[in-house]
């Protein structure tokens, strides 16, 4: 099979490829209700969005099933094919030799040659070692490819928030506006000082198992932190100020995709983006050792009596 291209399902056909959490839709305020975004993200203003019912995967997609999807398909990622991917200098593995270059302004993403979804640090680590974490290193449009393969879709940046809040609308995080209630740490993100030191205090230096902390008021796991999840939408800073009320889906073009709930790198220092109202983007053909990204479908059809 050509690489990068994917057999999909028949109409209406969606793969086993993870539990789906069916969603009312409705009505709920989006964007940062306490004016602690980055000026240039564009979090505000706040404003109310109306979206239909919608399914969402209760996790992540994990290595295990990313790997079901390459096994069944042959495709080959874009990081795979470009042969290099950023890995954060940390958590780096393997020989120094394969480290290309560094990131310009942020010399702590390196460059590794080899670096993909099957070796997350680099060639000498093994993302088979961790079948039940996130899968990482996978461009927006490997993610459309695995979508296309499970019959499943990208949520929109709206679903996605609308989701992420659990019927808590208005709240700083997921579980409410407390980072740590009662001391506990609910989510895997950065504690130290960034970026040398990571005292690890959550439990996790790198990704965590997609089932670790608890699950949102819908039953959704890791929301926030552990890695950034692509959403559809192109995204643009100014979006909030001209977006439909109805199932907003984003600009019709645009250079970078939506990216949202922060990632195990987040810290208050530097990326405080694991509040829920938090935006981040990347251009589509990006890939990082914390990126990653869980997939949507439409709610069924009506049928019996609530068809009437």
């Amino acid at each position: 099979m050509v690489p990068g291209a994917v057999r999909t399902p028949g109409p209406g056909a969606v793969r086993a490829t993870g539990e789906q959490v069916e969603l009312p839709g409705g009505a709920f305020l989006m964007g940062d209700h306490f004016g602690e975004g980055y000026p240039l993200d564009g979090e505000t203003p706040v404003h109310e969005v109306r979206l239909r019912p919608f399914r969402l995967d209760a996790t992540a997609v994990t290595n295990a099933a990313f790997a079901a999807f390459v096994e069944a398909t042959g495709y080959v990622t874009e990081a795979e094919r470009f042969g290099v991917s950023a890995v954060f200098h940390t958590a780096f593995r393997g020989d120094r030799r394969d480290v290309v270059g560094a990131a310009a302004g942020a010399p702590w993403w390196l460059a590794v040659r080899g670096a993909c979804w099957r070796h997350p640090e680099g060639p000498a680590s093994d993302a088979g070692d961790r079948p039940d974490h996130p899968v990482v290193h996978v461009s927006w449009n490997d993610a459309q490819a695995y979508c296309a393969w499970a019959g499943k879709r990208l949520p929109t940046e709206a679903e996605w928030e609308y989701a992420a809040r659990g019927g808590l609308d208005g709240r700083r995080f997921v579980w409410g506006d407390e980072l740590r209630p009662d001391g506990r740490w609910m989510l895997n993100i950065w504690q130290g000082a960034f970026p040398t030191h990571n005292t690890a205090e959550d439990g996790f230096s790198t990704t965590a198992p997609v089932r670790t902390f608890e699950p949102n008021g819908y039953g959704l796991w890791q929301m926030s932190g552990n890695v950034w999840e692509w959403c559809a939408d192109w995204f643009s800073a100014g979006y909030y100020r001209r977006s439909p009320a109805a199932d907003p889906a984003g600009p019709d073009t645009g250079e970078q995709r939506v990216m949202r709930g922060g990632s195990y790198l987040c810290h208050h220092s530097y990326c405080h983006r694991y509040r829920v109202a938090a935006r981040s983007s990347n251009t589509p053909e990006s890939t990082s050792g914390n990126l990653g990204f869980r997939c949507a479908g439409d709610a069924p059809p009506p049928t019996g009596r609530d068809a009437s």
